[in-house]
């Protein structure tokens, strides 16, 4: 009887013992981006422990703090009417002592329709509150798959996504990475866009209220307090096993924090 392989994905080499830290954009810095880049900070000082390059982050958001964003975001009232990315990046900067960068504008593409130069990064993370910056940031990101780069090409796509207590995180490579010869695994090389493969789910799912709250309370009634935590933990054990393990089984899970119940996703 012949017996079934187990599908894996090997992680590129360039993230396992790199000669520079791995570059990360982060898009969004609201409920859950501010979570995440507390977590890569985590995962950066582990990596550095362990002998390796870590991680240098740039932070895309264009949005002020206002006072409802105070509570379930990582912000402060004496931050009120700054901009999310700087706050975020200055107070980890001052923490950890690293030069990570902050954007106060919207990951879009260059005059060009083309990844800007200052975007190019080999892990994008996504942690977006709407169906069409989902779409476009993966439209630059195809366009990334066209071009071949000497540093920071992309190579993943890690998109956090949520509606009031429930959500998704799912891992896509950006191309084919180049996998080993395995007896004991099914290696799989391409992992599919969220928006390939969930795309008219996405779209189907998206909340049409997207006013703005005006205060913590209204804002607990879109999404519940510890929805984005839970995800941000999970999504980013995901990243974190790329880097410590080399390999996955999985690309991602839904969560369900209403039932307490995750599904994960197998690489297949």
């Amino acid at each position: 009887m012949e017996t079934v392989k187990t599908a894996v994905h090997f992680t590129d080499n360039s993230l396992i013992s790199p000669t520079n830290p791995i570059s990360v954009n982060l898009i969004g810095a609201g409920g859950t981006g501010s979570k995440v880049l507390t977590a890569l900070m985590e995962i950066n000082e582990s990596l550095i422990a362990l002998g390796h390059a870590g991680l240098q982050v740039r932070l895309w958001d264009d949005d002020v703090i206002t006072s409802a964003n105070l509570g379930r975001q990582r912000f402060f009232e004496c931050e009120t009417g700054l901009y999310k990315s700087v706050a975020l990046i200055n107070r980890i900067n001052r923490c950890i002592g690293t030069n990570w960068k902050a954007e106060t504008l919207k990951f879009n593409k260059d005059k060009f329709g083309r990844l800007p130069e200052n975007a190019r990064a080999t892990i994008t993370i996504t942690c977006v509150d709407n169906v069409d910056a989902r779409f476009g940031v993966a439209e630059i990101l195809k366009e990334a798959t066209y071009r071949r780069y000497h540093q920071d090409e992309p190579k993943y796509w890690l998109d956090f996504g949520n509606s009031q207590d429930t959500g998704q995180v799912l891992l896509s490579t950006i191309g084919e990475i180049k996998q080993p010869n395995s007896e004991k695994y099914q290696t799989v090389a391409s992992l599919p866009f969220v928006t390939d493969e969930y795309g008219e789910l996405l779209k189907q799912s998206e909340d049409d209220d997207n006013t703005p709250s005006c205060s913590l309370a209204e804002a607990l009634e879109h999404q519940d307090l510890f929805i984005n935590s839970s995800l941000t933990q999970m999504g980013c054990s995901l990243l974190w096993n790329l880097f410590r393990k080399g390999m996955t089984e999985y690309k991602g899970f839904f969560h369900n924090l209403k039932d307490f119940r995750t599904h994960p996703i197998k690489v297949t």
